[in-house]
Order: structure tokens, then C-alpha cells, then sequence
């Protein structure tokens, strides 16, 4: 049985060529042709010589070099347009190294770690003794010590024929990781770091790039290691747009005024995304700054940018969208934006889009309150709520997009749908939905008073004396405060807007005052309902004071004054709302009920402003030319395999049919018959909810004939699997390891029209059965809609 080889950082230093280029330096260095395309076939025999040899390597899928480098980057890298005007020569023999290199320090400035890292990689697969690209490495991860420590070691071991300046490059990083522990370890070596970049900088004043890399590390340290000013890292960034003016540290600019002054970086927030347009989060920044300064229109353009060059990549690269560390935080923010500038079809379709990305347990699981599943349910909800979409809430909160997970977003999702029928007029279905939400309260009031009578039976029976005994009832009682809390607050609204529909006015007012986060805007239309003009003005004023930038403030503050009989009012409203209307959705019935006062003022039908750009602005390219705005699956590949009797399977004899495949790497590997015996039982499981289950081996035909005896009740294996002992189909779906030449655990969910729905790529096999299977059905249940259809259309 093959066991699990650990090797150290002294081990994985040693072999650390072997690692970034699946092959010996002889071998590269004679393949002068093949270039990134190369594979060194004498050093991968070897390889897989190793891994089979049985005690003596690593599991299947696991790195020759220890488990530091199973989370890596596995594939090898391309050269993608976009990355930043990197001009960054080393010592190296090969024109495509020095490519990647440039391409690699393109990346590290626009902190897209894991792709710099395969850059560099890349780069020493075709040249392993540039001594640079292990430095590149070594800089994509320098918060994993451990990895960052051997490749700097093997940057160090190359050095010999290195200029005097990728010298100093070297030295500083290696004495940044090989620093002795001590009392200030942090700020000392830090500081020694910052030392040697600025002697680096003294030594090679045409060296930009080193300016920029001080630049950040001042910034990004300054904690540990406190510079003069801000001011003074600034005019080093412009040392370096001086010399290069498109140069990628406008992105190092943006940080350095984010949380300071953001307006001092808006001529770097104009530039930042065409530095690097095919780095999502080069657009992502310049967002922050204009959402600080309040040029909304603007950071939606940025943030959706960044949103469309993910999806670009994901899509073109077959990525899981959470896998993409900043893609959340992005398009969550991108929501918040569109609803401030009243886009309220793009709001609901990229909120849907969160919530039907893949899930999965290590990258988006609905625990995670940081990643799509999660945010993209709380901004959808937000959103139908905010813009009137009653039906739309409704089907939501009915649905699997907004079904709970817990109590209390049970008792928020029965609150939506009351106001949603309250907004309706479905008076009938209204009162239904509050008794039941009274119904559930009354439950949970018994269950605590039962749990409170049950602990002070229990304390009494102890002989306690009173004051512990009603101590125990209280603590028992405690666990359920949030929950009727919550309750408390949801019937109040609800009870208030059924006494506001039947002219209890007083009554209403009462419970809607016990209601204490009923958004203001509902609370200015309640008022209005009872006649209390003075105070739904003042309501819908505070809400427009509160954040001027907001549409829909406006929108309600317009339509309550026009209701309220103060045209003048409402006109002079609209007429300081009409310079942030020009990407409102006119459909939504906060702004479409501004019709009449349009029509008063003689505007048009559309009466939206033009969107003029501001003075400012670098020529921007159109959005549609970055990527789609919403992710989709990508087809599967197709393949045609033998099984263990060589008749030939195919996708295609699937087609119309959702399947699973699993590739596994052979009968020798432990963890894959582990998997295989996991996802056995669950064959039928699968198959009743429509999906076949498939696996393709490693192994050849013959030795899987010979691994595929039936079971000890005579039974056959449940489920077909098929050879793909050449790795072409593992290659294909980027199962494989381009560096070490040897594939890897891979499980794949394709829907009836053959995309891929969900994956798993890694070192070891996916093995929570369970998970998937309830994933599949949720994700089989979602039709994959066409570029450009909205879920929910405003109504």
C-alpha cells in the first residue's frame, strides 16, 4: 500500500528543480523548441516511476515535494494579455522566461498571487537556472513561510551567474525568511527589508520596478515600520509613473489613500484597471475610491469591470468563481452599488447569479458569511425588497434562492413575505401569513417557558435555594431572547401595517414604534397613509440627508411630497435628484411612480439625464469587451473511453442526461478506492435524482479488468468506469499536474446540455457523497439563463 511521504523544507529545497518543472535541467535545457509546451519526458518517467514504486513516493495526486506544494498552482501557465508594461530583465538564456517573468511581476503588483506564482514557475520550467523566477516565487507567497523559504533557498543555490542587481533582489528576500526569532522579529526584519530595497533603489536608480516594490512594502508595513508621511511614499509611486506612466503601481497609490484622503488618488483611480485590464482587482480598486468620494456611477463601472474580467478568466480557465479570493467581495459590493444608482435589474440579476454559483465546502459553503452563496442571498433579499419587487420576494422567499438556514432568517423570510403581500394588497393571504408568523411565536414562548419550568424543577430537586433555582430558569430562558426578540420586532411591523390598512391609525403608529429597524422609507409611507404628512417628509428627508447619493431616497422623498400636495416640493426634489437618475431602471416602481411629476414638469417619458463622463477619465473600454456580466458553466470536454472489456464509452452517449464523472487514479490509489467505495452506495441516491454516476481511471485496460471483480455477493461494480490510461481526458479537464507530469482527484457535475455545473480539482478526492448529491439537485434545478436574462424583471 502507498503511504504518504512528508518531506521538510531541507528535503523540498533540494529538489525544488524538479518541482517547478516536472523534469531534469539536462532535459530543458535540450528542449529548445517545445517552449511552454515542453514536456520533459525522461524526468516525468522518472516521476512516475517514483509515485509507483509504492513506499518511496508521495499518494497518487499529492506533490513529489511535499504537502507544502499539493495547494499550488498545478497547471502550467500561458502568457495572457493585460498583466501590466513589466519591463523586469534577469539572467536568462530563454526569451519566453523573460516573458513570463514580466508577466509574473505584473501579477504580484496587481496581487494576483496565484497566478504569479505559475508564472514564475513556468518560467523555470523553461529555464531552471533563472535564478529570478524562484525569487518570483518565493514573492507570491510571502505570508506561507514555509513555501516562500525553499524557493528563496533555491534562488539563492542559482545565483551564480545573476547581475549584481537580481543579487540584491535575492539577498533581501532570503534574509527577510531566514531572519532569527526574536523579541521584535517582525519590525526587525521588515525594517532590514525596507533598508535593502532602498540600497537596491540607490545602486539601480533605473529600476522602477524596485521603487514600486519599496513603495507597497512601505505601505503594506507601515505599522511595524513607520515612514515620514504618506506624501513621501506617494512621490515614490510617481517616481515610477514618471518613467512609465501606465505603470501597475496605481494600484499601490489607490491603498495608500483608500482610508486617508481618497480623493488624492483619483488620477490613479482613472488608470489603475487599463494598467493591467486582465487583473480583475486592478478595476476593484479604483472602486474603492470612488464610492469615498462618492462618484457611484463610476465605482459601479470599476466593480463591474472587475466583475466581467473574472468571469472572463474563470469561464476561459474553468475556475470555480469563490476560488477567486476577492470575486465576493467584489460583486456583493457591485450589488450595493447598482441599488444605490437605482440599476435595479443588474442589482437582482448579479445577486441571483451569487446565489447560483457551485457551492462548495472549502470555497463557498452558506456557513461562510463571506462568500457568494451567502452574501449574494442577503443582497437579493435586499434588493426586492428595496425596489418594490413584491412578486418577485415572494417566489424568492418560497424558493431555494432565499430558503432559511437557520431561525432566524425563518422569521426574516416570513416578515418579507408579509410586507410583500401587504405591498400587493393580497389583504387575505396578508393575514394568513401574520397568523401563522403568531402561530410560530406562540410555539417558541412555549418552548421556553418549558425549558424554564424544566430547570427549575431540576435545581429544585437539587435542594437549591431560590435564588438558584431562579437563576437556573433564567439561563435556560436565555437561548431563546434572539429569536423572540426578532419575533417580537417582525409581528410589530406586520401588526402595524394591518392596523394602518383598517384606519387604526393610532394603533399602528404604536406597533410600527416597537418595530425598531422597519427601514424609514416603509415607516414615510405608513405616516403618509395616516395622514401624518409633516412626519413622512421628515422621515423621507433624514433618509435623502443620510445619503444624498441614493435614488430610491430620493424617489420615495419626491413621490411623499407630491402625495402630500407639495408639488413645488416634489419638483424642487426632482430637480436635485435628475444629476443621479441616469442609469435608474424607469420599470421599478419606486421610479415609475415619479411619472406624473415628470409629466408635470414637462419632461420626456424617459426623462433619465444623459451619463456624461467626468473630466477626469481616461478612455475606458466598453464593458462587454471584459467578459460577460454574469458567470455560466463551460461545456465539457468531450471523450470517448474504453472500459475494462475495451468497448468504447462516450459523453455523448449521455447526452440529455445529467452525469457525474470521477476520475480517479487507479486501483494503487488508497484515497480513490476510498472515494469510489463512498460514492458506491450512493449510486441509486444519484440516480433518482437524475444523475448518472461515471468514472474514468488512470489505470489501463487490462489492470482495470483486473480491479473490477464483483463483490463478495457477486454483484458488479454499480457504476461504469473507463481507461484513460494515456491522461489525454485528465489533461483536458485539467486534472493533471503540467509541472510533475502526473494527474490528479478530479470530480465533475455536467447537466443535461453538457456544461459543468460543479468541480473538485486537487490532490485528494472529493468525499462528501452527501454534499454533492444535494448540490446537484439544487444546481440541476436552476436553468442556466442566456447573457442578458434577468430572473426577476422589475415589474
Amino acid at each position: 500500500m502507498k503511504t504518504r511521504l512528508n518531506i521538510g523544507v531541507n528535503g523540498m529545497i533540494s529538489g525544488l528543480v524538479l518541482l517547478v518543472m516536472g523534469a531534469s535541467p539536462l532535459v530543458a535545457e535540450e528542449d529548445t523548441a517545445g517552449g511552454v509546451e515542453a514536456v520533459a519526458v525522461e524526468a516525468g518517467a522518472q516521476a512516475e516511476a517514483a509515485v509507483t514504486a509504492g513506499e518511496s513516493g508521495p499518494m497518487p495526486g499529492h506533490s513529489m515535494h511535499g504537502e507544502a506544494f499539493n495547494e499550488g498552482p498545478r497547471q502550467k501557465a500561458y502568457l495572457m494579455s493585460g498583466t501590466g508594461k513589466i519591463d523586469f530583465p534577469v539572467t536568462t538564456r530563454k526569451p519566453e522566461a523573460q516573458a513570463f517573468i514580466n508577466q509574473g511581476v505584473g501579477q504580484l503588483h496587481g496581487f494576483w498571487y496565484f497566478e504569479s506564482e505559475r508564472s514564475f514557475r513556468q518560467a523555470a520550467a523553461i529555464d531552471p537556472d533563472c535564478a529570478m523566477a524562484y525569487w518570483g516565487m518565493a514573492m507570491s507567497n510571502l505570508k506561507s513561510a514555509e513555501r516562500a523559504k525553499g524557493f528563496i533557498a533555491e534562488a539563492v543555490s542559482h545565483m551564480a551567474n545573476v547581475s549584481e542587481r537580481e543579487k540584491m533582489y535575492i539577498e533581501a528576500l532570503a534574509a527577510y525568511h531566514n531572519s532569527g526569532e526574536s523579541k521584535d522579529r517582525d519590525k526587525t526584519r521588515q525594517q532590514a527589508y525596507i533598508n535593502a530595497l532602498e540600497e537596491l533603489v540607490l545602486a539601480n536608480p533605473h529600476d522602477i520596478e524596485a521603487k514600486a516594490f519599496l513603495a507597497f512594502y512601505l505601505w503594506e508595513w507601515r505599522s511595524n515600520v513607520p515612514s515620514a508621511s504618506t506624501l513621501s511614499i506617494d512621490s515614490l509611486v510617481q517616481q515610477v509613473l514618471d518613467v512609465e506612466p501606465t505603470h501597475p503601481s496605481h494600484h499601490y497609490r489607490i491603498h495608500l489613500w483608500d482610508r486617508r484622503k481618497a480623493e488624492a488618488a483619483l488620477p490613479s483611480a482613472a488608470r489603475c484597471g487599463q494598467t493591467a485590464p486582465g487583473i480583475a482587482h486592478m478595476w476593484h480598486m479604483s472602486g474603492h475610491i470612488y464610492d469615498k468620494t462618492n462618484r457611484y456611477h463610476d465605482a459601479a463601472y470599476q466593480q463591474e469591470a472587475s466583475a466581467r474580467v473574472d468571469h472572463a478568466h474563470m469561464m476561459r480557465d474553468r475556475v470555480l468563481p469563490d476560488q477567486i479570493h476577492n470575486y465576493a467581495h467584489n460583486n456583493e459590493w457591485l450589488v450595493r452599488t447598482l441599488m444605490t444608482i437605482g440599476r435595479a435589474n443588474d442589482a437582482v440579476d448579479l445577486a441571483s447569479n451569487m446565489i447560483e454559483l457551485p457551492r462548495h465546502p472549502k470555497y463557498n459553503d452558506l456557513s461562510k458569511g463571506n462568500k457568494s452563496g451567502a452574501l449574494g442571498r442577503q443582497r437579493l433579499a435586499e434588493a426586492l425588497e428595496r425596489f418594490e419587487l413584491w412578486e418577485a420576494l415572494l417566489d424568492a422567499t418560497g424558493s431555494v434562492a432565499l430558503s432559511p438556514t437557520d431561525e432566524a432568517q425563518t422569521i426574516r423570510n416570513l416578515r418579507l413575505r408579509g410586507v410583500a403581500l401587504m405591498g400587493l394588497g393580497r389583504d387575505a393571504e396578508f393575514d394568513q401569513a401574520l397568523t401563522d408568523l403568531e402561530a410560530r411565536h406562540t410555539q417558541k414562548l412555549t418552548e421556553r417557558d418549558a425549558a424554564v419550568t424544566a430547570a427549575k424543577d431540576q435545581a429544585s430537586r437539587e435542594n437549591k435555594d431560590e435564588n438558584a433555582v431562579a437563576k437556573a430558569g433564567e439561563d435556560a430562558g436565555k437561548p431563546f431572547a434572539t429569536a423572540l426578540g426578532q419575533f417580537d420586532i417582525a409581528l410589530a411591523e406586520l401588526r402595524g401595517h394591518k392596523a394602518l390598512r383598517e384606519k387604526r391609525f393610532e394603533e399602528a403608529m404604536k406597533e410600527f414604534a416597537l418595530a425598531k429597524d422597519t427601514p424609514k422609507h416603509r415607516l414615510a409611507y405608513a405616516h403618509l397613509a395616516a395622514g401624518d404628512t409633516e412626519k413622512a417628509i421628515e422621515l423621507a428627508s433624514a433618509e435623502v440627508k443620510a445619503r444624498v447619493w441614493s435614488t430610491l431616497n430620493h424617489a420615495v422623498l419626491i413621490d411623499v411630497l407630491w402625495k402630500s400636495g407639495d408639488e413645488s416640493g416634489a419638483v424642487k426634489a426632482f430637480e436635485a435628484f435628475l444629476p443621479h437618475a441616469s442609469e435608474v431602471d424607469l420599470s421599478a416602481p419606486a421610479f415609475a411612480r415619479l411619472a406624473p411629476v415628470a409629466k408635470a414638469m414637462k419632461l420626456p417619458e424617459d426623462w433619465r439625464p444623459e451619463l456624461k463622463p467626468a473630466d477626469d477619465l481616461i478612455d475606458r473600454p466598453a464593458l462587454e469587451t471584459l467578459g460577460p456580466f454574469r458567470w455560466q458553466p463551460m461545456p465539457a470536454e468531450s471523450w470517448t473511453l474504453p472500459n475494462h472489456e475495451s468497448q468504447p464509452l462516450s459523453l455523448k452517449d449521455y447526452a440529455g442526461k445529467p452525469v457525474l464523472v470521477i476520475f480517479y487514479l487507479g486501483a494503487g490509489c488508497v484515497h480513490c478506492t476510498e472515494q469510489l467505495a463512498t460514492f458506491k452506495p450512493m449510486t441509486q441516491p444519484f440516480a433518482d435524482a437524475g444523475v448518472t454516476i461515471l468514472a474514468i481511471s488512470s489505470d489501463s485496460v487490462a489492470d482495470l479488468k483486473a480491479s473490477l471483480s464483483p463483490d463478495a455477493e457477486g454483484k458488479p461494480f454499480p457504476f461504469p468506469i473507463v481507461s484513460d490510461a494515456k491522461l489525454d481526458t485528465f489533461r483536458a479537464y485539467r486534472a493533471y499536474d503540467d509541472f510533475e507530469h502526473k494527474p490528479l482527484h478530479g470530480t465533475f457535475l455536467i447537466d443535461a446540455d453538457g456544461l459543468v455545473r460543479w468541480q473538485d480539482i486537487g490532490y485528494e478526492p472529493f468525499m462528501d457523497a452527501a454534499f454533492l448529491l444535494e448540490e446537484s439537485r439544487r444546481l440541476l434545478a436552476i436553468p442556466v439563463r442566456p447573457a442578458g436574462q434577468v430572473p426577476h424583471a422589475a415589474k
